[in-house]
């Protein structure tokens, strides 16, 4: 009889540690682990925004979508086709995106210089800089030149789906499941919302590099300084939103869930500097440290920091909710960023954003090298 309650009492103590263990914390945890985050990456090219997000743990990149900015869309779509091939990731879908903005084009913005003064950079349309600088020349492409690639050419394809399409499918499949994570001038994202009403409604949200609001000088460093200087005597005006202000605009008064905009103002406290990229690609694979290590050195952290905003919102130190759109009119202030705040915003549809104006550099950095050493 004993030997009999002692099993019963050895079998239930058994059932009740499996009850327990089922139950725990760790294995609770296991069971409600939380998805990837879903995202597509729009650019002009291949970045060090692209590595941070395709290396980030807990991050799923669905596709990359190439757009004209600082390189035509057809070289941009070959950049980040070799990335991937570099990093072992050519399973990530590219969709090469549209060429053209909207309405702005090459030959009126050198017929606004003729009338409004010199741009600082005009990405594919680059020829010379108005005054020597540490940053090296961009050599000049037409839009379909893809000689010269700076990793070599890819032997992949780009998909045959155009970035627009592509990005309404995904929102489509994934309904309150994407963030667009866009570093580039916005024509991809306004063609998407001009063939689908829903398209921004059906993302989870936006966050994008572009826009200025009051950036000033932090570094002492020369290439740096070289950078903002430009917003002593235009605050309001930034690349990515000047190449299509159409664009910007049409995408600031869609109707997105969350809007984020991380505009030049927190660039100007941050330099990819040559010790930075040594750690990081110290840090990386061997093949992704080459690529890492031979990127010109000298610019702000534009697109980086929007990349970090994303994975580790806890870098912001100052942030605003404000109304964002940005100026159509071709005139002094075609481009510019324009804002308010709430009672004051004219109420044509803009949409209240989150707007970003500076994170701790050093928690920046340290992001940077973190990510691109992830396993």
């Amino acid at each position: 009889m004993n030997s009999r309650h002692s099993l019963i009492r050895a079998v239930s103590s058994l059932l009740l540690a499996a009850a327990v263990l089922v139950g725990s914390p760790a294995h609770a945890q296991a069971e409600k682990s939380p998805a990837p985050e879903k995202i597509i990456i729009d650019d002009e090219g291949f970045s060090l925004m692209h590595v941070m997000l395709l290396n980030a743990p807990g991050v799923e990149v669905l596709g990359l979508t190439s757009v004209s900015g600082n390189f035509w869309a057809p070289r941009g779509a070959a950049m980040q086709l070799r990335g991937l091939e570099v990093m072992g990731r050519t399973g990530v879908p590219v969709a090469q995106g549209a060429v053209y903005p909207l309405v702005n084009t090459e030959k009126a913005t050198e017929r606004w210089e003729t009338l409004y003064g010199k741009l600082t950079w005009k990405g594919a349309w680059m020829k010379q800089w108005a005054e020597p600088t540490q940053q090296s020349t961009p050599p000049y492409y037409a839009p379909n030149d893809l000689t010269n690639l700076p990793w070599g050419a890819p032997t992949s394809k780009a998909s045959p789906e155009m970035a627009a399409l592509f990005m309404i499918r995904m929102v489509h499949q994934y309904p309150g499941q994407v963030t667009i994570v866009e570093g580039g001038p916005m024509t991809n994202l306004a063609l998407a919302q001009r063939l689908d009403p829903e398209f921004a409604s059906l993302a989870k949200g936006l966050v994008y590099m572009g826009g200025s609001f009051n950036p000033h000088r932090v570094l002492d460093d020369r290439s740096a300084a070289e950078f903002a200087r430009e917003f002593a005597n235009s605050p309001r005006r930034e690349f990515n939103i000047r190449f299509d202000p159409e664009a910007a605009s049409i995408v600031s008064r869609a109707l997105w869930k969350k809007i984020t905009v991380v505009p030049a103002d927190p660039s100007t406290a941050t330099q990819l500097s040559r010790k930075l990229l040594d750690r990081a690609a110290k840090a990386a694979s061997p093949a992704l440290g080459k690529l890492i290590a031979g990127l010109e050195p000298g610019f702000p952290l534009w697109d980086e920091i929007a990349a970090a905003v994303f994975l580790d919102p806890a870098i912001v130190t100052e942030k605003e909710d404000l109304y964002v759109d940005y100026d159509t009119q071709f005139g002094a202030a075609y481009g510019d960023t324009l804002s308010w705040r709430e009672h004051y915003q004219p109420g044509l549809g803009e949409t209240k954003a989150t707007v970003v104006l500076s994170v701790n550099p050093r928690m920046l950095e340290d992001l940077i090298v973190r990510v691109v050493s992830a396993k």
